[in-house]
């Protein structure tokens, strides 16, 4: 598997010497979690930052400044090695997949650009791909930086067929039955024995259905910054109200699919048997921060 880059070994080392005794093992988590999210991180401040600034009379409209900025963003990840090639390509399919699922939701009216933008495709800026781009970014810089393992992971043609229902029902329960209760039920089925294996200082774990719900929890604390940033808002949402929270289960099940799409190129971490980590064993990014 990939392994820190040398900036981040380094960013590590020098934290790591300067961490208070018998916290190192939170704090560290923290940083890394943080540094794994550097990307929706900066999407977020220039979200917020625009909001305040922007003037609707300057040359360039704010939709497509933002489209600059994370391209600038991606570039810059990839000079100074903060991402590497595979993680990129991550971006790219998850830029895809989700600016064609922005078309068709703008589209049956689930949400709207309230913005103006030059840079659109089907009324959606194009900068809205780079938002579902930065979670993809997140999982594949943290299964990196962690050194994470998924075990007993199911076999992998069924991780598939369950992601492409997922993906396949944001658009159908338009027109036919809205299956998410089921599809919650088969997560459960699917992937209650895999266990998400990462590591610091020693090897932790936790159920992967619980990961995926404490992140769709941090991805609708994001979602309400998006629009409380008006870069978009929900049908009937007014500015300012807060994302029902029912959207957490949208992000839970969409976080599945998201999974599946980093493992198109990342597939290391998966095993088909229970991990059992050596706790004797030095980890190879013991010193690392992602």
């Amino acid at each position: 598997m990939a392994q820190p880059t040398p900036k981040e070994r380094a960013l590590g080392d020098w934290l790591r010497a300067r961490l208070p005794h018998g916290v190192s093992e939170l704090i560290m988590f923290v940083v890394k979690m943080g540094w794994a999210a550097l990307f929706g991180g900066l999407l977020l401040i220039a979200m917020m930052l625009t909001h305040k600034l922007w003037q609707d009379d300057w040359p360039i409209a704010r939709y497509d400044a933002l489209l600059a900025y994370a391209l600038s963003l991606q570039i810059l990840f990839l000079v100074f090695r903060l991402e590497t090639v595979g993680e990129a390509k991550v971006i790219l399919l998850f830029h895809l997949t989700g600016t064609i699922m922005e078309i068709f939701k703008l589209h049956m009216g689930s949400w709207d650009y309230p913005g103006a933008g030059l840079i659109k495709i089907g009324g959606v800026p194009l900068f809205s791909g780079f938002m579902y781009a930065s979670v993809g970014s997140f999982m594949a810089r943290a299964i990196r930086l962690f050194d994470m393992r998924f075990a007993p992971y199911p076999p992998y043609w069924a991780s598939l067929l369950f992601a492409g229902a997922i993906y396949l029902n944001f658009f159908t329960h338009h027109f036919g039955p809205d299956i998410r209760l089921g599809l919650f039920m088969a997560s459960l089925l699917l992937y209650a024995r895999t266990r998400v294996w990462y590591r610091m200082g020693g090897w932790y774990w936790m159920p992967m259905p619980l990961a995926g719900i404490l992140s769709a929890f941090f991805l609708w604390v994001a979602e309400n910054v998006g629009t409380a940033t008006k870069i978009w808002l929900y049908s009937g949402q007014a500015p300012g109200e807060i994302v029902h929270v029912s959207k957490m289960g949208s992000w839970y099940l969409l976080l599945y699919v998201s999974f599946v799409t980093v493992t198109l190129v990342q597939r290391d971490a998966l095993s088909p048997v229970p991990f059992r980590p050596d706790p004797k064993s030095a980890p190879k990014s013991d010193r690392a921060t992602s």
